[in-house]
């Protein structure tokens, strides 16, 4: 369920007496490792300004130091008064109670639908092969000291599905009004983007003949994560937006290194708040602004494009119009592109989608049975390709977020034409590992992998196994 309240975002004009910095020991370590200072936008909001919102009747539901502001919930009287106070700079109404709230069609069309099947062990295999990512698996590297952060709406029975790695997951949190159990039913498709990196399913037929083999893996099998949910059930509203950069900041805050969201915003259920396609700019969303800073501070954003394509809005939306994030479009297993995946470039003309993954006919598992099932979306393409961004950092745990993010980009099939859905096209995990001599090999702690060259030829070597560029082991 959810309480409706009017709601407003307060952007401050200052941070007095704010002393705080918000990071955590890991996030100031990598901070430290990549050579990004702190700087005024990791001091927290003042507290002095949010104890005078609570005393003349606002509600602080959350803040944002990047911002400089808090979503609040005010009666008309008391953020009349707010308005007033000499350190309000801006007030954004985000929400009013007064709106006719129901399932909007935003929301029903992040409602993908999916289809249970009778999968063999190999089936999930497909948008694995189409990144070329198992070669990289072979190696050793499946997200091993990574942290992704999953931006959602609902993560239905994400804590005891059997399919899903209890020891990685680092914790949750919730920035939205509803009121039921963040695990409850109001809604699976974080579960389901989750499953797509991190979820294994063994094969229920023990005589088959690839039995160490699971039926199912997501592509970072081997990452810890952190759950946020940001979307609420049963509105569209642009406090959603408000809530998502909470979650962004609490992302960088605990020193996630990649988060992957399958939301997007361009209409509300309230259409005095709608975008048009020139906001889709990278600049004129909070969400957007937020995504960018992110990435300035070291974190990889992985947002999906939208399932817009096939309809009068056919563009992306916000936060994937971004700058220096990875915005993902869809294809199916044969690399063709789903008619619904929205265009680009943005409104800006940078390219966007930049890159593509299998977002029609996801192999994902089903968070109410732990059955394989198949869905559709720019939804599902997001998290392959943030697992995939996870596996090859933690192949290259020296490099920065902007150097995966372009060794991404370069291996794209495509690449360096872009189309206005496929953006560069799908990109070669194994390419983007190897592709760049300027790099050397850093290894993950634990692992004996290195790239060794012999008689001209690039190999792998894990384990005393030598792995070709194509994956194969040496005879």
């Amino acid at each position: 369920m959810l309480t409706l309240l009017t709601i407003f975002f307060l952007q401050f004009t200052d941070k007095a007496s704010s002393e705080c910095v918000c990071l955590s020991p890991a996030a100031i370590e990598m901070r430290a490792e990549r050579g990004i200072a702190i700087d005024s936008l990791d001091y927290a909001v003042s507290p002095v300004y949010l104890d005078s919102v609570r005393r003349m009747g606002g509600q602080v539901l959350h803040t944002s130091r990047w911002m400089n502001g808090a979503t609040i919930a005010a009666s008309t009287e008391a953020i009349h008064a707010i308005e007033k106070c000499t350190f309000v700079d801006t007030v954004y109404l985000t929400r009013t109670e007064d709106d006719s709230f129901g399932i909007s069609s935003i929301s029903l069309r992040k409602r993908a639908a999916t289809t249970e099947k009778d999968l063999d062990a190999l089936d999930s295999n497909g948008q694995l092969n189409q990144l070329n990512l198992f070669p990289l698996h072979q190696a050793g590297y499946k997200g091993q000291g990574i942290r992704i952060g999953i931006a959602d709406g609902g993560f239905y029975n994400a804590d005891s599905l059997e399919s899903l790695p209890k020891n990685q997951w680092l914790g949750y949190a919730d920035f939205t009004d509803d009121e039921d159990d963040f695990f409850g039913t109001t809604g699976n498709h974080g579960t389901l983007c989750l499953s797509a990196i991190v979820g294994q399913k063994t094969p229920a037929n023990t005589n088959t003949p690839i039995i160490n083999l699971p039926a199912y893996r997501g592509t970072a099998t081997a990452a810890e994560y952190f759950l946020f949910r940001t979307e609420e059930h049963a509105t569209e509203s642009p406090k959603e937006i408000d809530n998502w950069v909470a979650a962004i900041e609490m992302a960088d805050s605990l020193g996630l290194h990649i988060v992957s969201t399958s939301l997007g915003y361009t209409t509300f259920d309230n259409d005095q708040f709608d975008f048009t396609y020139a906001d889709m700019d990278g600049r004129t969303s909070r969400g957007a602004q937020a995504a960018a800073i992110a990435a300035r501070k070291g974190m990889l954003l992985v947002a999906a494009a939208g399932n817009d394509g096939n309809k009068e809005w056919h563009y992306l939306s916000t936060p994937a119009d971004a700058d220096s994030i990875l915005t993902v479009g869809a294809v199916n297993v044969d690399g063709m592109i789903a008619n619904f995946s929205s265009y680009g470039p943005s409104a800006d003309g940078r390219v966007k989608p930049e890159v593509c993954a299998v977002g029609q006919q996801t192999v994902l598992i089903n968070p109410a049975n732990n059955q394989i099932i198949t869905s559709n979306g720019t939804s599902f393409a997001c998290p392959l390709i943030a697992g995939m961004a996870a596996c090859l950092w933690s192949a290259l745990p020296h490099a920065t977020n902007m150097e995966i993010r372009e060794r991404i980009i370069q291996s794209a099939n495509r690449y360096p034409e872009a189309h206005e859905q496929y953006g560069y096209g799908i990109p070669d995990a194994w390419l983007a590992y190897t592709q760049t001599t300027g790099f050397a090999p850093p290894l993950h702690d634990g692992q004996n992998a290195q790239k060794v060259l012999i008689n001209g030829t690039l190999w792998i070597m894990h384990e005393g196994i030598l792995y070709n560029i194509i994956g194969g082991k040496s005879r």
